[in-house]
C-alpha cells in the first residue's frame, strides 16, 4: 500500500461561485416577487474572522465561515461580501473593498498588487471606509438601502449565525429573517462543479480509510490511527477513531487498542470548502469473530438497501425504518432478538440499537443545512449500550424481545456503524464513498491486498 496518494486535485473553477450567487440571487428575486415585495437592496455578509486562543497571541488555524465561503470561496479572515440586484459583486476585505463587475463594460482597475485580482475576479478596489458611500452609490431607490442580513438558527449546534456589522450601518435599513433559509436551500442543491469536489474529498478520504485499515494491526491506539489519517488528508471534522464513540472533545480517541475490540473510524476530508463524511468499521485485529460478523452484516445489509432504495421522491423516514427493521430481522435471525419483528418496530426497538438519525446532508459542512436531500449520508448503525438496552430488557412490554442469554455476549462489543456519502440521481443514487465494504475485502486488505481489488464493484446508479 503506497503512503502517498497518486489523486490529482481537481481545478477550481471560478464559476463555482458565480453560480453560487447567481442561484441565490434569483431565489431571492423569486421569493420577493412571490411575497409582493420591491426588488431591490443588497445581500451582504461578513466572512470569519481570525480567533486567538483564550486571552494568548497563538492564531487558531482559520477556516472561513461557510455561507461566505459557498458565495466567494474567499480563503482569508476578515472580509465581507455584498450582491447587489444590479448584478454586480463585491468582496470587502479588511482593508479593501473587491468588487466584482458581472454586466457592462467589464474593465478591470488594478490598484492592489499581489494575486486576488486573478484569484478573486477582482475589477475594482476601495477602502472599507468608502464601503457606505458605495453601497449607497449603488442604491437607485428613495430612502435607507436595504441589507439582506445572514441570521439564522443551527439546529445541530444552536447557534445562530453573524449578521454582518460595519461602523455607518445606522444608514442602512436592515433585514434579518428572508436571507437564511434562501441561501441554507441553495446550498442543499449543488453544482456540478461542487459535486466535482465532494467527489474528489470523498477518493482522497476513502484512500486515507484504506491506508489506516492497512496499519491498523501496528498501531496500538486510536490517536495513532488518527494521525495516519490527518498526515494524508485535511479533516473536514473533528474525527472519531477509536472503540465507537470513546472520549470527549478533549481527548476524543485515547482509549488503547485491545485484540478482539472492534474499530470505528468516522473521517472525512475538505477540498476547497467542500467535505466527505466516511465511517468504517472493523477489527483491529484483522479477523472478524463470528458474533462481529453478525452485527457488522446487519449493518452493511441496512447500509445497502437504502441506497439501492433511494431516489427522488423516497421518504427519509421510511428509509430509516428500513433501516432498522434490516438490523431487527439480522438480530432475530442470529439469535440476539426474538418475536415478531414487526412488532419490535411498533414498539421503537429498532431505536435500542440504532439511537441516531440515519443521515445527513452534506457539503460545505459536514452537516450541511436542511432542504431536500441531494447529497446525503448513509450511515445506519447498531450498537449495545447499557443505558438504552437495560431499560428496555426490564420494561415488561418490550422485555419479551430479547434473548437475555445471547446478548450477554455483547455487553463489551461496543457497536459497527458504516457510513457512505451518496448522491441523489434523477433515477436512483450514486454512492461516492469508494471502500471496502464486505468482511472479506476488509480481512484482505488488513492482511496486505491491494484495494481496489480486482472485482468490479456493483452501482447503485
Amino acid at each position: 500500500m503506497a503512503s502517498s496518494s497518486s489523486l490529482s486535485p481537481p481545478k477550481v473553477p471560478k464559476e463555482l461561485y458565480f453560480i453560487n450567487r447567481e442561484k441565490v440571487l434569483n431565489s431571492l428575486r423569486q421569493h420577493l416577487t412571490e411575497t409582493s415585495r420591491p426588488l431591490h437592496g443588497f445581500v451582504l455578509l461578513q466572512g470569519g474572522e481570525e480567533q486567538t486562543r483564550y486571552c494568548t497571541d497563538h492564531l487558531e488555524l482559520f477556516r472561513q465561515e461557510s455561507y461566505f465561503a459557498y458565495l466567494f470561496g474567499v480563503r482569508e479572515p476578515g472580509f465581507y461580501g455584498a450582491i447587489v440586484s444590479s448584478f454586480c459583486f463585491f468582496v470587502i476585505a479588511a482593508k479593501y473593498v473587491y468588487i466584482y463587475c458581472l454586466v457592462g463594460e467589464n474593465k478591470a482597475i488594478i490598484l492592489l498588487s499581489g494575486d486576488y485580482n486573478e484569484k478573486y475576479m477582482v475589477n475594482m478596489v476601495y477602502y472599507t471606509d468608502e464601503i457606505v458611500g458605495v453601497l449607497q452609490g449603488h442604491y437607485k431607490e428613495p430612502g435607507k438601502p436595504l441589507l439582506f442580513l445572514l441570521h439564522g438558527l443551527n439546529t445541530d449546534s444552536n447557534n445562530f449565525s453573524k449578521p454582518a456589522q460595519f461602523e455607518g450601518m445606522e444608514k442602512f435599513e436592515t433585514e434579518l429573517n428572508t436571507l437564511h433559509p434562501i441561501l441554507s436551500e441553495c446550498r442543499v442543491f449543488k453544482s456540478d462543479h461542487e459535486l466535482a469536489l465532494i467527489q474528489f474529498a470523498n477518493d482522497i478520504s476513502s484512500e486515507a480509510h484504506v491506508e489506516e485499515r492497512f496499519k491498523a494491526i501496528e498501531l496500538d491506539n486510536p490517536m495513532q490511527t488518527q494521525s495516519v489519517y490527518i498526515s494524508r488528508v485535511l479533516p473536514s471534522f473533528l474525527s472519531a477513531c477509536a472503540v465507537l464513540h470513546y472520549g470527549h472533545a478533549a481527548a476524543p480517541n485515547d482509549r488503547t487498542f485491545e485484540d478482539g475490540d472492534m474499530a470505528l473510524l468516522d473521517m472525512g476530508a475538505e477540498y476547497q470548502f467542500y467535505g466527505s463524511d466516511i465511517t468504517c468499521s472493523f477489527p483491529v485485529n484483522g479477523k472478524f469473530t463470528s458474533d462481529q460478523s453478525l452485527i457488522y452484516n446487519a449493518v452493511l445489509k441496512a447500509h445497502n438497501a437504502v441506497i439501492n432504495a433511494m431516489k427522488p421522491g423516497v421518504c427519509w423516514v421510511d428509509m430509516h425504518k428500513l433501516a432498522e427493521k434490516i438490523i431487527l430481522e439480522s438480530l432475530k435471525k442470529g439469535g440476539v432478538m426474538v418475536g415478531n419483528v414487526d412488532e419490535m418496530m411498533a414498539a421503537r426497538l429498532g431505536a435500542v440499537f440504532m439511537p441516531h438519525g440515519l443521515g445527513h446532508f452534506l457539503g460545505i459542512d459536514t452537516h450541511d443545512p436542511g432542504g431536500y436531500p441531494k447529497v446525503i449520508t448513509v450511515e445506519p448503525g447498531c450498537y449495545f449500550i447499557d443505558a438504552l438496552l437495560v431499560p428496555a430488557m426490564e420494561n415488561e412490554s418490550t422485555s419479551k424481545f430479547f434473548n437475555h442469554e445471547v446478548i450477554g455476549r455483547f455487553k463489551d462489543f461496543g457497536g459497527v456503524r458504516i457510513e457512505s456519502d451518496v448522491l441523489v440521481t434523477a433515477n436512483g443514487s450514486k454512492n461516492m464513498t469508494s471502500v471496502p465494504r464486505e468482511i472479506s475485502d476488509i480481512e484482505a486488505i488488513m492482511a496486505g491486498a491491494p484495494w481496489p481489488s480486482n472485482k468490479t464493484a456493483p452501482s447503485n446508479s
